[in-house]
């Protein structure tokens, strides 16, 4: 944790402080303690100047709040996004950047298309979260790193834009967010 940070923070292999964040889905009992670990981890991430990579579930307006409070300046990859296009919008007017997974692949994901279809394209990633979340037409498998290609393809389509332009771009925004 904390002590991992200081003892590497001249590692050039590491890249970002995270995953973390806040997760109310499955302990919103535990959020009090989940807020001091996270504000730690933070300022633990402005102290070796490494951005964060961070979850939040069912915690946005906590989130939010802490990232006004802890985060200004901070490089911030919102991972695995589920929000809503509203939700995306608070986070992109910090300058975040904004991560879809296989979810926005899956047939109830509305919302969650609708934000993507207007993520700006210099705040646009995508990744597998595997071994978790595989797109379609692989739900409900193991998800790999391969299939984030169908992710890909199902993004570019939602947005009207081509395959290689939306992946490009991608590729600069996670060089951007991890500095390599």
């Amino acid at each position: 944790g904390l002590k991992f940070i200081e003892e590497n923070k001249d590692d050039p292999k590491f890249v970002a402080v995270g995953e973390i964040g806040l997760d109310y889905h499955y302990y919103a009992d535990q959020a009090d303690i989940q807020k001091r670990v996270f504000i730690d981890f933070v300022r633990a991430a402005r102290r070796v100047n490494r951005g964060i990579a961070l979850h939040t579930r069912d915690a946005h307006a906590d989130t939010v709040a802490i990232l006004k409070a802890e985060a200004e300046g901070i490089p911030t990859l919102i991972h695995c996004f589920t929000g809503t296009k509203p939700e995306m919008e608070e986070f992109l007017a910090m300058g975040c950047y904004i991560s879809f997974s296989g979810i926005v692949t899956f047939k109830n994901a509305t919302a969650l298309q609708e934000a993507a279809k207007v993520c700006p394209l210099d705040r646009i990633l995508i990744e597998t979260d595997a071994p978790f979340l595989a797109p379609i037409p692989h739900r409900g498998k193991v998800n790999q790193p391969g299939y984030v290609k169908h992710t890909l393809d199902f993004l570019a389509k939602l947005r009207g834009e081509n395959a290689a332009t939306l992946a490009a771009a991608c590729t600069a925004n996670t060089r951007a967010f991890y500095r390599f």
